[in-house]
């Protein structure tokens, strides 16, 4: 083999493995996946049989009333779950704590590497719940409502973004990130349906709006 094409061998694998490694580090985070939520169509027909009431008061509520998190398997309770669901390459230590990974939030496209950056997101919040109807609920049914695996009400996401939104229903907060609504508004009025939580006048108007425009 010749010093010339030997170079040429040499610099081929040298810009190769430097393309590997450029895709590797600007790969996308893979994206949360909670359950599929229902279609927009479905959700907009759901909504067409909703009849608006007046949202309750939160006297007399408490998270306390709302169990969670739940032990899911072994050490690993909901929230464990959902950062591993939700995660790309999370590694788990023998208390099923989350010791690193990368998540990226749907709410607004923020991509953390630590799990204490990250909240699990009741999409439809414990409080909104309570007004909407779960304080006539069996403590027992409040906790598989706040510990919901099946249906698409936890989310991992950027913690402050998740204190912003609070308790509030898509009539006064939606994700910042908009190419998310349509999913978020599917996600809320799937949720909301199954546990057959009522709606107020402005959050169905809302989520008209999105769902119209899906």
């Amino acid at each position: 083999m010749s010093m010339i094409y030997a170079r040429r061998i040499g610099m081929l694998a040298s810009s190769l493995a430097a393309a590997a490694l450029t895709t590797l580090l600007t790969a996308p985070t893979a994206a949360a996946s909670p359950p599929a939520p229902i279609s927009a169509a479905a959700a907009r027909s759901y909504l067409a049989t909703v009849t608006p009431k007046t949202e309750g008061s939160t006297s007399g509520y408490s998270r306390d009333l709302f169990p969670h998190w739940s032990t899911v398997s072994g050490t690993c309770n909901t929230r464990e779950t959902v950062l591993k669901r939700d995660g790309s390459g999370v590694v788990q230590d023998s208390a099923c704590a989350a010791v690193s990974g990368s998540w990226y939030s749907e709410y607004d496209g923020a991509t953390w590497t630590a799990a204490s950056d990250v909240d699990i997101d009741h999409v439809v919040p414990l409080a909104e719940a309570w007004r909407s109807g779960a304080n006539s609920w069996t403590t027992s049914k409040r906790q598989q409502f706040a510990n919901d695996l099946t249906r698409p009400q936890l989310i991992a996401v950027t913690d402050n973004v998740n204190q912003a939104k609070g308790d509030l229903d898509p009539g006064k907060w939606l994700p910042p990130r908009t190419a998310y609504r349509c999913t978020y508004a599917r996600m809320w009025v799937g949720v909301k349906q199954y546990w057959s939580l009522s709606m107020d006048s402005t959050e169905k108007t809302a989520l008209l709006n999105i769902l119209n425009a899906c």
